[in-house]
């Protein structure tokens, strides 16, 4: 086991916490561009090969999961990278991947549906290389942790919390409104995403400075299940990243979905849809500021309490509202559209509160010199829930009409969550 050594006294870097939120903003409004529309776009190159519903929703899982199980193997090793030769290189580097492969992407939907068989080979291409790109969240991760004190460490991972909401509200309505430039052309999707990702890249090669402390030494090995053990094996750290995984494993099982339920549930066109997960991220974004005000008074276990009950009740009425508009009698009854927003709206701020609360409480029981290292571990299973939930949430809810099995799915993992809570209280940092 590595013991975990104390933080080093430091003062907040405003200047490189700006930077790397603004990389991380920009780089994210690609993903909350693509992935309102993502299901929608794959669907004629589905019915040209006439799959069956349940084919279908596999072949869409994995186009998501994919990306995740990408994260899911390199998010370590970028953290050990990061660890090795500095947090600058690899984001740039994290960057330009990003660049080339939602150009792909844009180019992969554009074919016609008599090339389908070269689409998707070509949009799994896309999505693999997306996702080893994306897979440096940790590397940001361990740059907030390089330039913040402990005791604010969750106000300033709350900040990744906030680039993503950000992400999320903007880059649908970039889509929104963007795609009117590209005449609604299907690849206009992936080049607005791609010129995002650019613009990051120019903008941390000119202003972002190294933020790695140089005392801190790293180990040699890029791949290596031992320090993963290592990691894992940290007081309360294990158990944390179990409740991370866990709880992206849900939370990912109503994020896949939405679109879908969005379609079945309201028949809402591709406009209405970049709205409605618009809405989704303006919540996050929301939730991830109030977070900060509430984060040095309650305290990381409170607030992590906190979003899981409101992530629970949030993910159990999206249920209720997708079983509701299943059934003849209340399809149309006017009170399911507002109680599907309230109901989403929950959620969404429960996962604000419990995300940065995991994040925050791994980096503070973590040894200061393998930041990069643990961080990356703690997304590589984050990216593992991201795997296995929009898979599994995919093929639930094509696999039965009321369309209500991956939100049943969701509120029953995070009740075993709960059960984990007293052992993480229980447990303190030697």
């Amino acid at each position: 086991m590595t013991p975990t050594t104390p933080d080093a006294p430091k003062k907040s870097n405003h200047a490189a916490l700006g930077i790397v939120w603004l990389v991380v903003f920009i780089d994210l409004l690609g993903f909350g561009i693509v992935l309102p529309v993502l299901p929608r776009q794959v669907d004629p190159y589905l019915k040209h090969f006439g799959f069956s519903a349940v084919a279908e929703g596999a072949i869409i899982g994995v186009l998501f999961s994919v990306f995740s199980l990408m994260q899911f193997v390199f998010s370590p090793m970028w953290g050990r990278v990061s660890d090795r030769i500095g947090r600058r290189p690899v984001l740039l580097i994290s960057l330009l991947g990003s660049v080339a492969f939602y150009a792909l992407y844009g180019y992969a939907v554009s074919l016609p549906a008599s090339d389908a068989g070269l689409a998707l080979v070509l949009l799994l291409l896309s999505r693999v290389g997306a996702g080893i790109a994306g897979a440096s969240v940790g590397t940001a991760a361990a740059v907030i942790a390089d330039c913040t004190p402990p005791e604010k460490r969750a106000k300033g991972m709350a900040l990744i919390g906030i680039a993503f909401g950000a992400g999320f509200t903007l880059g649908p309505l970039i889509a929104y409104f963007g795609l009117a430039v590209f005449a609604k052309e299907p690849w206009g999707v992936g080049a607005l995403a791609s010129l995002l990702s650019l613009v990051a890249l120019v903008i941390a090669l000119l202003a972002f400075k190294e933020t790695k402390n140089p005392d801190h030494k790293a180990g040699k090995e890029f791949f290596s299940l031992t320090k993963t053990r290592e990691v894992l094996a940290m007081p309360t750290v294990g158990a944390l990243v179990l409740v991370y995984f866990l709880a992206i494993f849900a939370f990912a099982n109503f994020e896949a979905t939405l679109a879908l339920l969005t379609k079945s549930a309201f028949d809402m066109s591709d406009d209405d849809n970049f709205l409605v997960f618009a809405f989704v991220g303006g919540v996050l974004m929301f939730a991830g500021g109030s977070y900060r005000g509430m984060a040095k008074k309650r305290g990381e276990l409170k607030l992590l309490q906190m979003g899981l009950g409101l992530m629970i009740l949030g993910l159990a009425l999206v249920g209720v509202v997708a079983l509701l508009a299943s059934m003849p009698g209340t399809r149309g009854a006017g009170y399911v559209k507002p109680l599907f927003y309230v109901s989403a709206a929950i959620a969404v701020t429960g996962f604000a509160y419990l995300n940065p609360s995991v994040s925050a409480l791994v980096s503070k029981r973590a040894d200061p010199a393998r930041q990069g290292e643990v961080m990356g571990v703690n997304q590589s299973f984050a990216s593992l829930g991201r795997i296995l939930g929009p898979f599994l949430g995919s093929v639930l809810f094509k696999a039965e009409p009321s369309r209500t099995l991956p939100y049943l799915a969701a509120v029953l993992t995070l009740l075993l969550v709960g059960a984990l809570l007293p052992k993480i209280r229980g447990e303190r940092p030697v």
